[in-house]
């Protein structure tokens, strides 16, 4: 490794961090809990999650979800629907099997992307 100064690097991360901020503005509460629910049932569920259940689950509409999941996979923010529906990989797990494979203390398994 080479070192660095910190006159470099350090206006290198700011900027990264504003873009990274800037990026996901568009995301409301709602989003973040749509988000972090297919975080969190993906590796319990093991199945791809529909946009019904999410809008069971969270109590929101089933067009709000619609909308909401058309909204993240546009961006490109967290989440994917393989068939277009079902959402099958929300950063950091996927269903899908990759080279890497998490087992979490609760004995869920997923793969990451």
């Amino acid at each position: 490794m080479i070192p660095v100064p910190r006159m470099i690097w350090q206006p290198l991360i700011k900027a990264r961090g504003r873009k990274a901020r800037n990026s996901l503005g568009f995301m409301s509460e709602d989003h973040h809990r749509v988000r972090d629910f297919a975080v969190m049932e993906l590796p319990r569920q093991g199945v791809p999650l529909s946009p019904v259940t999410i809008a069971e689950s969270l109590g929101l509409s089933l067009e709000r979800v619609g909308t909401i999941l058309d909204e993240l996979e546009k961006h490109m923010t967290f989440l994917f629907r393989s068939d277009g529906e079902n959402v099958n990989w929300a950063y950091p797990v996927t269903l899908d099997e990759t080279p890497h494979h998490a087992v979490f203390s609760s004995g869920e398994e997923a793969y990451s992307p």
